[in-house]
């Protein structure tokens, strides 16, 4: 009974020298990860030598850390109306998963800092099958929806010249053998990156979702990449169909596309399958 009180008594000291995390614990869209860091400063009081002093803080720092991806995880978009925290607070079942996901979350770097401190940080992937948190958050479908297909009458352009984008030169272009979809959101508003993104056509319909694709691809690779420029769109390939825009929906987290551009996706994907292959790149 003592040595319980002991270890206790360890396990308190080391959570109340943990210090608050001024630092980036939010989703990097790009990497398709969250990470986390915490701190821990060591206190003699509670402890017979460095070491364990040492040992103490990293114990606080973990926690610290595990905290802040708690916090930062509940504020992941689901979709456009849902994020993590609200699917915790509605089910039990998703609190207890996303809690073994955050015990299971890996540490991606550690050690002493200056003043004696030391320093943990972690990280846990949003896809990727085992251990990341798509799986948790995202239903699987009854069947796949298949795709839509263009309007009858669609003709695609002879000549098309996709949007001009700063330091990037599109290749020729090749009817048939895009690898790729770039839809450029830049200049409506801040696009908001969410785990199961939506296409829509203005008309309001959807030509792209979660229940359109694979799901068990989709836990592990994800649905799109969320990218600053054109050097982090390689999910899209060597000769990505790019188009832009015309407005952001359902809380700026949809693209809506031109019905002239959404006929030319559904045309070029029905011989390229690049949504199927979810290869998918938003710029924001």
């Amino acid at each position: 009974m003592l040595r319980k009180f002991k270890l206790l008594g360890v396990l308190i000291a080391a959570i109340i020298f943990a210090v608050s995390a001024t630092v980036d614990a939010a989703p990097n869209w790009n990497t398709n990860t969250i990470t986390a860091t915490g701190y821990g400063i060591p206190n003699p009081r509670f402890s017979s030598t460095p070491a364990q002093a040492m040992g103490m803080a990293r114990t606080a720092a973990i926690v610290e850390a595990q905290r802040n991806l708690l916090a930062a995880i509940q504020g992941v978009q689901v979709d456009s109306e849902t994020t993590v925290e609200n699917m915790m607070t509605t089910s039990d079942v998703i609190k207890t998963r996303v809690s073994g996901l955050i015990k299971g979350a890996r540490i991606i770097d550690e050690g002493e800092v200056a003043g004696g401190g030391y320093s943990v940080t972690m990280e846990l992937p949003l896809f990727g099958g085992n251990g990341g948190l798509a799986e948790t958050v995202i239903e699987r479908p009854t069947y796949v929806e298949p795709i839509p297909m263009p309007a009858p009458d669609y003709r695609p352009p002879v000549d098309y010249t996709p949007p001009t984008i700063p330091d990037y030169q599109p290749p020729t272009r090749s009817s048939g053998n895009y690898t790729g979809l770039v839809v450029d959101c830049r200049g409506l508003g801040t696009l908001n990156p969410v785990m199961s993104p939506v296409i829509k056509d203005s008309n309001g319909q959807k030509i792209y979702g979660h229940k359109n694709l694979d799901y068990d691809r989709i836990i592990r690779e994800g649905m799109a990449t969320y990218a600053q420029d054109m050097s982090q769109a390689s999910r899209a390939g060597s000769n990505p169909l790019i188009v832009r825009a015309v407005r952001l929906d359902d809380l700026n987290a949809t693209p809506v596309l031109s019905m002239e551009d959404a006929n030319m996706v559904l045309f070029e994907n029905k011989s390229s399958h690049f949504l199927e292959d979810i290869a998918v790149v938003f710029l924001y």
